[in-house]
């Protein structure tokens, strides 16, 4: 990286350079129309590292999400069952789904991985917002300023607006669907009819039952809750997109300066296709969590600017991320880190030690559970979760309890020479390392030909783990009573 500053510090320098405010709010949200996948997350997690900036330079912060749970159910995702399109057009925080509602579902699940990484935000339910008419007098103010509404997201449609538009949706009291058609609006009243045949007049300033079109329900709620920072995916920021009109929409409807903006780039698993709720490939942000500690996860992100893209590997791929975060916490903790090096390690953590962790390398856990030693080490856990569902086979391995491979004269022997070198107490691994090199000299045998046999014999595989580190971890007894079975 060549910039001056850490991009969040950058936002949070230009922000309280811009606004001056005893507390900043920054914002995150998104529909709850299926799973929330860890594509989700780089949104939450670039409002978190602004928000952590701006309490690194003193200043008070206000990080809400929403959730914008009052949306209409759109579609069924290919991995829910097809008997819920009987609730298309409900809002998601109505639709009934496994002893709660469909918007919490998702909503719980995607809250509870987030706080395992530190991240907690104030969450707001946009159903309960909508519903106790809290954005009444705004949303009024919005039908009051409808022809500049209409002007504005007309200047970058190719079709314009229906005369008849109104920029939201009444969700019917009878059917709770928003197939409804509005007869007439009156200062708070609206008069509306439902394809199911009702009808009805309501004030909604005393009934929750509307709902406003996205580009003006975005730029409302930053009027509403005073946002000065929030970022948005691709979708919302190319030209004429949601951002866009939003922040002209902000400005001469609701009198409000839009937040500062940061665009992210989408995310994938390295060899797949991008996430979508709606495709059912959505891998979680729990299920990410089963591989990399949040420090690491965090760190997958802090890494690399929002507005690049990039890939989660899950292949042997997160053996070297995990030895890339092990290389930059020794660097800091060692002083040798460079200012942008400190600041990525300080915002990867959620908690920062004065002294130095103390880790097992992931490569050398690969080795440890594999040896059927018993690990308390949290990060032994993700090694293992790795191996069970990821690992290729060239990971794995399983230690033999009897020989099954036919050996040579000249195997035997040299297995017979390593079986005394395991006698030996305090056996450190380079010692070990050393004399599988003074077991080849003696008996005039290659060092490939000796690591290919004890390899066999050991974990029936022609390669592994490196081989001193592996019997060091098995336990020199066990591979000791092993080799005693050399006939």
């Amino acid at each position: 990286m060549t910039e001056k500053f850490f991009w969040a510090d950058e936002i949070a320098n230009k922000m309280i350079k811009e606004k001056k405010k005893k507390e900043y709010v920054c914002a995150s949200g998104i529909t709850p129309s299926g799973t929330v996948h860890i594509g989700n997350f780089r949104e939450v997690i670039t409002t978190d590292l602004v928000v952590r900036a701006l309490k690194d330079k003193g200043k008070k912060v206000r990080f809400i999400y929403s959730w914008d749970d009052y949306d209409r159910f759109r579609k069924v995702p290919v991995n829910i069952s097809k008997e819920y399109e009987k609730y298309i057009g409900m809002p998601v925080s109505d639709v009934p789904y496994k002893n709660t509602t469909y918007a919490e579902y998702f909503e719980k699940e995607f809250e509870k991985s987030l706080e395992k990484v530190g991240i907690k935000p104030k969450f707001i339910r946009q159903s309960l917002m909508n519903k106790k008419c809290a954005y009444a007098k705004l949303i009024r103010k919005a039908l009051d300023n409808l022809d500049k509404i209409k002007k504005i997201l007309n200047k970058y449609r190719k079709e314009p607006l229906a005369k008849n538009w109104y920029p939201l949706n009444v969700y019917c009291e009878k059917c709770k669907k928003d197939s409804t058609k509005i007869i007439n609006i009156e200062n708070y009243e609206i008069e509306y009819k439902c394809d199911c045949g009702f009808e009805n007049k309501f004030d909604f300033r005393k009934k929750g039952i509307v709902k406003l079109s996205w580009r003006v329900d975005w730029p409302m709620r930053w009027t509403y809750e005073g946002v000065d920072f929030e970022p948005g995916g691709i979708d919302h920021s190319v030209h004429g997109g949601s951002f866009m009109t939003s922040k002209e929409i902000v400005k001469e409807v609701f009198d409000y300066q839009a937040p500062l903006y940061q665009f992210y780039d989408w995310i994938n698993i390295k060899g797949g296709e991008q996430f979508s709720s709606s495709k059912g490939n959505a891998l979680t942000l729990n299920e990410v969590e089963e591989i990399y500690e949040p420090e690491v996860l965090r760190y997958l992100f802090v890494g690399t600017r929002p507005n690049k893209g990039f890939a989660i590997s899950f292949d042997n791929d997160v053996i070297k991320i995990y030895e890339d975060y092990d290389t930059l916490e020794r660097k800091y903790y060692e002083g040798k880190a460079t200012a942008q090096e400190k600041r990525i390690y300080e915002l990867s953590n959620i908690k920062m030690g004065k002294t130095q962790p103390k880790r097992t390398s992931f490569r050398h856990l690969i080795t440890l559970v594999q040896s059927g030693k018993v690990v308390k080490d949290s990060r032994a856990e993700k090694a293992k979760n790795w191996l069970e569902k990821y690992a290729g086979e060239d990971m794995k391995f399983k230690v033999q309890e009897n020989i099954s491979v036919k050996l040579s004269e000249k195997e035997k022997e040299a297995l017979i020479e390593l079986k005394e070198i395991l006698k030996e107490k305090n056996l450190t691994e380079e010692k070990l390392f050393n004399g599988f090199y003074e077991i080849c000299k003696n008996i005039n045998m290659s060092n490939k030909d000796f690591f290919n046999v004890a390899y066999k014999v050991i974990i029936n595989k022609s390669k592994g783990p490196r081989l001193a580190s592996l019997i060091l971890s098995v336990g020199q007894e066990r591979i000791v009573k092993l080799l005693e079975k050399i006939n």
